[in-house]
């Protein structure tokens, strides 16, 4: 299976189906993880664990009311359509890179 970046969610071909339900059944001692890293003790004490910057399953949305500069949101809608998840996503990197060490940042 290779893998490609898209924009969108490639359409499920049946192909690609029997392919993803061949890789579903294959017993796990059958599968290969040599090119992924053991989870060391503290991350697993840190947990939860994020498969990259994904939030865990079952996690919702809240909706909110933000006062943002004009000129970003201009820019994040420029993006076209998905730019309120673009810019989610942007919250969760800076999210992701500051949770961990406890750090309270103030005012730029």
């Amino acid at each position: 299976m290779s893998v490609r970046l898209t924009k969108k969610r490639p359409k499920l071909t049946p192909e690609l189906k029997a392919e993803l339900d061949a890789l579903a059944a294959l017993p796990d001692d059958q599968i290969d993880f040599s090119d992924i890293p053991e989870l060391t003790d503290q991350q697993i004490r840190n947990g939860p664990i994020y498969v990259g910057l994904f939030p865990m399953p079952g996690t919702r949305k809240k909706s909110i009311t933000i006062r943002l500069d004009e000129d970003v949101v201009r820019w994040f809608k420029k993006q076209g359509k998905g730019w309120q998840t673009k810019m989610n996503w942007v919250l969760r990197l800076y999210f992701a890179s500051h949770r961990k060490t406890g750090v309270k940042v103030g005012r730029p």
